[in-house]
């Protein structure tokens, strides 16, 4: 396994492990989750709610016992795209290939226990790509305008930061694009921000305060803000057990879900140039806590609560492609891909393999337009 190959699965399977451990814990207070589970979590554990089936708001998802989530799934799909398309994607590339895979193609299901289209499980704002862009015929790349904004398109962009490994400003700019068809507003920014930070993480030599430049070299409005709130207050402390309500309390200003998270405030997932999404300013304060930390980051994500899975699979992709493969516990990676019917380290090995086509691709980009430009410049 090269590097690059070991850096990708880091990433992917690092977000599905740590997608897993934080499905249990989605939607309650860190309180509620030490009360449920008689401390800290720090592994894979039962369903919050044990009458899952039935009990609202979680029925009929079985979150917990090693199940990824949405987030995993929409991930993979993507990941499947880029293994056909073989280059660098665009908004369009998601209505003419991820939208048939949500509609037509059927896999099995971990919440659900069954095998079923992926649009029977996605969230209702992941749900608005088939409505805008299958049903309602809408430009791709605005298609995205109206939607909830949230952390749906980010919470599966690593591939795009896997596909443009060392290019954050190349992550950012494909996957703004990408996200269009999705989200607006800051909920698109964050896809663009997270894939570059993949992007960083992907390169020999980065680090935790790379990955973080990265992340304020390239994010706007509210988005930076938030991310520069947040990993400043995390700077200070040293253990993810103890920083639960600070980090909670620097990303406060910027979060438009309110303090209950199972009830938005009225205001809550409406485009701003100031606010920000909750989970990617979060996941890096973890990062920065657990000093790159890969367990350490996903189980602070994980007892933060709230949106606790795609916290979770932010950090932990961003920890797992700075470590690679060896930093996600292998005991993990076992008893996920066995819970959820999946082997979820081959995603890894695909996307390096797509990324070395996309490079090539660039290259023989690059040097077409260096002949094109040095003709132009001798006629000139």
């Amino acid at each position: 396994m090269d590097l690059l190959e070991d850096r990708a699965t880091g990433a992917l399977a690092g977000a599905a492990v740590a997608d897993a451990l934080g499905g249990a814990a989605e939607g309650n207070t860190p309180a509620a989750i030490r009360e449920r589970y008689d401390g800290f979590i720090e592994g894979i554990v039962p369903p919050f709610l044990p009458d899952w089936r039935h009990a609202r708001p979680i029925a009929p998802y079985h979150k917990g016992d090693g199940h990824v989530t949405d987030d995993t799934l929409m991930t993979t799909a993507l990941v499947e795209v880029y293994d056909r398309v073989r280059d660098h994607l665009d908004a369009y590339a998601i209505a003419d290939h991820l939208v048939p895979l949500l509609i037509g193609e059927r896999r099995w299901i971990p919440e659900l226990e069954t095998e079923t289209i992926l649009l029977q499980r996605i969230f209702l704002a992941e749900k608005w790509l088939v409505a805008r862009l299958h049903y309602g015929h809408v430009d791709p790349r605005e298609a995205g305008v109206g939607n909830i904004v949230n952390c749906g398109a980010a919470m599966y962009a690593a591939p795009i930061g896997i596909a443009n490994a060392g290019s954050p400003e190349g992550a950012y700019a494909e996957a703004v694009d990408v996200a269009g068809a999705h989200q607006s507003s800051y909920g698109r920014e964050a896809a663009g921000v997270y894939a570059a930070c993949v992007a960083e993480a992907m390169r020999p030599g980065a680090s935790v305060a790379s990955v973080v430049d990265t992340a304020l070299r390239l994010a706007k409005d509210g988005t930076r803000d938030a991310i520069e709130a947040v990993t400043s207050t995390a700077s200070t402390l040293d253990d993810w057990r103890t920083s639960l309500p600070r980090i909670r309390a620097a990303v406060e200003p910027f979060d438009t879900v309110g303090p209950n998270y199972r009830a938005p405030a009225r205001d809550a997932r409406i485009p701003s140039r100031t606010k920000s999404i909750e989970e990617l300013p979060v996941a890096l304060g973890m990062l920065v806590v657990a000093g790159g930390h890969y367990r350490d980051t996903v189980l602070g994500a994980v007892n933060y609560g709230r949106d606790s899975d795609s916290i979770a699979v932010m950090g932990g992709s961003i920890a797992g492609a700075l470590g690679g493969r060896a930093v996600v516990p292998d005991e993990w990676v076992t008893a996920v891909s066995e819970a959820s019917r999946m082997d979820i380290t081959a995603t890894g090995p695909t996307m390096a393999s797509v990324a070395k086509d996309v490079w090539a691709r660039d290259q023989e980009r690059f040097a077409q337009r260096a002949k094109l430009f040095a003709a132009v410049e001798e006629a000139a």
